[in-house]
């Protein structure tokens, strides 16, 4: 079955198969799967075709970048390491556009968080490193995919640049492929072809299956982090309760992993800290965010009346909120981009660490309005199809009168 992410994968590969090639630049935010994605792609290219770099981990100085990417790319470097901020960055530079296989082959470069880059601003001769960098990557022979989480940034910067640039949001994750991270495709496939044999709408376990996905998905946004996080708490819970997903209870793993040691909890305060702290306005930017905590699809002048600030600043701090991808504006009305993180900011934002009750409210409120419909089953011919394949299962045949 096709799913976005399938089709993701084909939409990147043909922008790189194109002629000139295309340059995909992937952007969403924090557990959205870029990371992922570009790893896969450096195993599917081939480790000595492409070249994968975190720039986050090792943008420090120009020259150790420069060292880590000689340090460790599989392609050949015949120039000595320049002395010099400015010099270290052109080598860079030259190295990633002009890089080739052992065979004079272009490569493939894959730059995660390529505007990390920024960082060498600060050195001498280098104000206008991101311009270089996109002229650099644009005038390349080489092809390239990049990636970055800040994207109300990055569109701003590469607006009316190369048209050989291509922004691709990362897709949520669809219920199908939630089935599969939770390991019940296979099953719920199986049963369906029962009922299908059958003449039935449909079985227990196929519906207890498919019910199970769609409700991990809309309590994960469809995030693969979080996705990836409630699998596994649900996966904990079926070892220790039973097996099947009738005795899953995704909303009660989410509760726990929102709980102050929980490991979504731990994730949606680093996400809300990196970003905040690449804002600026810190602790009025923290206000705010607790203000559309109590209440989202506040106005600016609703926000800037409980701030007691006044409405030209409250503008600039919401900018500064949406730079950084924390607040969304529709209608000109702010929410959360990320509403889990606002789950996070209602439970952990305040003078003591919930209780268990607060968790159970908060995680209740949160998932009530999101759960999908249960599903409608006709019971007799489900339950009848459903028991012909626990009994054939012994034998591995199924009978069907």
């Amino acid at each position: 079955m096709l799913t976005p992410r399938t089709n993701l994968t084909r939409r990147i590969l043909g922008a790189l198969d194109a002629s000139p090639s295309r340059i995909p630049v992937l952007v969403g935010g924090c557990g959205s799967g870029r990371t992922t994605l570009l790893q896969q792609l450096r195993e599917r290219l081939g480790r000595t075709a492409a070249l994968y770099l975190d720039v986050e981990r090792t943008a420090t100085t120009p020259e150790r970048f420069l060292r880590a990417i000689v340090a460790s790319s599989p392609f050949p470097v015949s120039e000595p390491a320049p002395a010099g901020a400015r010099a270290a960055f052109d080598a860079t530079l030259g190295f990633l556009c002009r890089a080739h296989t052992g065979s004079g082959e272009p490569v493939t470069v894959l730059l995660d968080e390529f505007l990390e880059m920024r960082t060498f601003e600060s050195f001498p001769g280098l104000r206008r490193v991101l311009h270089d960098l996109i002229d650099g990557l644009t005038a390349s022979g080489n092809r390239v995919v990049l990636t970055r989480r800040y994207v109300a940034r990055t569109l701003r910067l590469l607006r009316d640049r190369s048209s050989r640039f291509e922004v691709i949001h990362m897709p949520a994750l669809t219920a199908e492929d939630t089935l599969d991270m939770l390991g019940l495709a296979g099953e719920a496939a199986a049963l369906r072809d029962v009922a299908g044999a059958a003449g039935t709408v449909g079985v227990p376990g196929d519906h207890d299956a498919d019910y199970l996905a769609r409700t991990v998905q809309v309590l994960a946004d469809g995030r693969p982090a979080y996705v990836r996080a409630l699998v596994d708490e649900l996966t904990l819970m079926r070892e220790h309760g039973g097996a099947g997903p009738a005795v899953s209870d995704p909303v009660g793993a989410l509760a726990a992993l929102m709980g102050p040691e929980g490991r979504l909890s731990k994730h949606c305060g680093f996400c809300y800290e990196l970003r905040l702290h690449r804002a600026r306005g810190y602790g009025a930017l923290k206000a705010i965010l607790e203000i559309l905590g109590e209440e989202e699809g506040l106005t600016l002048t609703e926000i800037s009346q409980q701030l007691q600030r006044t409405p030209g600043s409250t503008k600039d701090y919401l900018s500064w909120l949406e730079d950084v991808d924390l607040v969304t504006a529709r209608q000109k009305r702010y929410s959360f981009t990320d509403p889990l993180l606002r789950v996070w900011v209602r439970l952990h934002c305040r003078a003591t660490a919930p209780t268990e009750d607060d968790l159970a409210r908060e995680v209740h409120r949160y998932a009530l309005p999101r759960l999908p419909p249960q599903p409608e089953l006709r019971p007799q011919p489900a339950e009848a199809a459903y028991a012909m394949a626990s009994a054939g299962s012994g034998s591995g045949i199924i009978e069907i009168d």
